[in-house]
This record gives C-alpha cells, structure tokens and sequence, in this order.
C-alpha cells in the first residue's frame, strides 16, 4: 500500500497562502486590539454612559455586517484582488483617522466605516485562501486558516490593555496603525487566481434577489453558526465580569490564552477529519464539547474549572467555527465563494454583535451562572437544528455514496 506523504498531497502551505494567512492575522489582530478599550477611551474622555461607550464596540459589528453584505455581492465582478485592495486602503486610512478624534460622534462614524472596511478586507481575504486551499484539503487548510483569527483573539485583547495600563490609548492606536500599514504591504505580495465568469454567471449575479446577497447553500451551516456565535458572545462580553464576581480575575486573563493553544494543537486533526470523514464526523462531537464548556462555566469555582472549560470551548467553537466554513465553502459553486464567505461571516457576526445586547436584559434577572446554563440549552437546541438542516442530509448522501461504490 502507497502511503500519502507531504510530497504526493497537493502543497497547502504556498508563498501566498502564508501571505493571506498573515493579512488577516493583521486585520483581527487591529479588530481584538481596539475592541476592549475602545469603551472605557469613551467614558474616559467624553464622559459618556456606559450604553453609548458600548456603542462603540457595537456599531463597528454594525458597519461589519453592512460591509460583507456589500462584499458578497460585488466580490466576483469586482474581483477578489480589487476587492481586498479597496479594503486594506480604507482600512489603514480609518486607522489613521483615531488620531484625529475629538467628540463621541466622530469616534462613532470611524467605528462604523472602519468595521465596514475590515469587512470588505476580510472577506476578501477568506475567499482568496479557499480559492487557494486545495480541494482536497478544504478542512486542513480553512482549519489552519482560522488559527490566524484564533491567534489574533488571543494576542489582541492582552496587548490592548497592557498598552493602555502602561501608557496611554493612543499607543494602541499607533499600533493599529502600523498593523493596518504593514497588512497593505504585505498584500502587494499576493497572487490571487483569476476567476473568468461566464456571461451566465455575470447575468445570474445581476439584479436585487435574496440569492445575489447570500449563498443559499451555505445557509444552513450559517444558521448553526449563529447559535455558536451567540453562546460566544456571552464569553466574550461578560466571562471578565463574571470571574471578577467569583474572585478569579486573575485566572481569566489566561482563558483565552488555554483556548488559542488548544485550537492550535487540535485544528492539524480536526481539519484532517473533516476532510477523510465529512463534516459530521466533526460537528457533532464539537457542539457537545461546546455544551460541556458552558455548563463548567455556570459551575465555576476554582481557576482549574475555569481554565478546563476554555480547554472544551477550543475544542467545541473553535472546531466548529472552522468547519462550518469549510462546509460552507465546499458546498458553493466556484464562482460563488465570495458569497458563501460573506454569509458565513454574517451570521457569525449577528451572533457576536446579538448577544452582547439580549443577554444585557438577561443577566439582572438570572445572574451569569443561570446565563450560562441557558447558553448550554441554546447549544442543545443547536445540536438539532444542525441535525435536521445538515446532517441528516449529509449522512443520507454518503451512505447514498458508498452504495454507488458499492454496486
């Protein structure tokens, strides 16, 4: 029997999949760097409320959200290389625009068109590496790909506050700056396959139909992945709050630390996975791992349990956030893949950007140990929509696969 080697695969780790890789490390290193100062900046030098200041983190989802729609749309007859372009421009040009910040209102208007050009950039960046990840390897590499947001989630929110603790917040800002400057540099590096639409692909891109906005084959996925993203939210918006509630504010700063490593080691197997034993063979075990996490969590009461929850998060949200993309992307048409990567992105971010603000009504009445326990119910119900709208079908079609082989 021959054994696949690194040689006989076809090449994942090329010059310009490292080089997509790195751009959109830089993109949501900017995005997780100023998201968790941006509030307390507000109150602290416009004296706001706290609503508005969180309004400043919001609004950037907000801007997101507009900007993938927008992207999706045009990402093929504009073309993905433009595309990327016009959004690392706008994206360095916003970050430069902080400097020049003087009331709540300005502050306001650069966050919503800053999160609007990260959106064109990142979506361009993640439809560029599927176009480059072989198909064969469509787990392995989106997987691998996902580390750099991973990563980036992980540096970002530390380097935000130690910046601002030890100087002030126009250190971060001139931080932002240079990463968003060398993230267009970088991107003059970068070959981008050509894709030719035929003219009855252009002629079905044109119009105003729900089609031309979002993939419809990557719905399904997507509205999984929005139950995910808003079980992550209530780890991103309230875990500090809540350790400092149950006097393991200390440990917390390691959380995300735990979980960025744990998808560092796993995303090697899971995308491998993914790709010999299709998507279920992932998703399943991924979405129990999330449960367990969010119930750990409603338990906490030492720092071990805390840090043993960010080990199950890592293996249920990061496993799943990478291979419903793959999924979404391998079940789109070539020439639809910017659509299918802003769709996913859509849902993922109305998760995100949601629940911070339905879970803000939610946690006067039942605390954050009940919110968690009511995430875990959120991801059981997950665990059936994902049933009824993937895997069923997924696990008719590949026993239907394997009689073809058969007879």
């Amino acid at each position: 029997m021959e054994l696949e080697t690194a040689d006989t695969r076809e090449r994942l780790w090329t010059k310009d999949f490292l080089i997509v890789f790195g751009v959109n490390f830089l993109l949501f290193l900017c995005f997780y760097l100023l998201v968790v100062i941006i509030p307390s900046y507000a109150i602290d030098e416009f004296h706001v409320s706290d609503g508005i200041a969180a309004l400043g983190s919001s609004i950037f989802v907000i801007g997101a959200l507009i900007g993938r729609i927008a992207a999706g749309r045009l990402m093929e007859n504009v073309g993905r290389r433009r595309m990327l372009f016009i959004g690392l421009i706008f994206f360095t040009i916003l970050s430069l625009c902080y400097f020049f910040i003087s009331s709540i209102t300005t502050l306001l208007v650069i966050r919503f068109f800053h999160g609007l050009a990260f959106a064109l950039a990142s979506t361009a960046t993640g439809t560029i590496s599927a176009s480059l990840i072989p198909h064969s390897r469509r787990g392995e590499g989106t997987g691998y790909y996902g580390v750099s947001i991973i990563v980036a989630s992980a540096i970002g929110p530390f380097l935000g506050v130690l910046i601002s603790n030890n100087s002030s917040v126009t250190g971060n800002f001139v931080l932002c700056a240079v990463l968003a400057v060398f993230s267009l540099l970088a991107g003059l590096f970068l070959n981008v396959p050509k894709l030719t639409l035929t003219a009855e692909q252009k002629s079905e891109m044109k119009g105003f139909k729900i089609s031309n906005f979002f993939e419809p084959k990557a719905i399904p996925i997507a509205i999984t992945i929005l139950f995910m993203g808003l079980a992550y939210s209530s780890i991103l918006s309230y875990l500090k709050l809540y350790a400092g509630q149950i006097n393991l504010t200390e440990v917390v700063s390691f959380f995300f630390i735990v979980y960025a490593v744990v998808v560092i080691l796993t995303r090697p197997f899971t995308g491998k996975w993914f790709d010999k034993h299709g998507v279920n063979f992932v998703m399943y075990p991924a979405i129990i791992c999330f449960i367990i996490a969010m119930i750990m969590l409603s338990q906490v009461h030492s720092g071990l349990i805390l840090l043993l929850s960010a080990v199950f998060v890592g293996l249920g949200y990061g496993t799943t956030q990478a291979s419903a993309q793959a999924y979404a992307v391998k079940k789109s048409p070539v020439h639809r893949m910017g659509l299918a990567t802003s769709t996913f992105y859509i849902f993922l971010d109305l998760g995100i950007g949601v629940g911070p603000f339905l879970l803000g009504f939610l946690t006067p009445f039942i605390g954050y140990r009940g919110m968690y326990m009511v995430m875990a119910g959120l991801l059981v119900i997950s665990f059936f929509v994902y049933y009824v709208m993937v895997g069923r079908k997924e696990k008719a079609e590949a026993q239907d696969h394997t009689l073809k082989v058969l007879n």
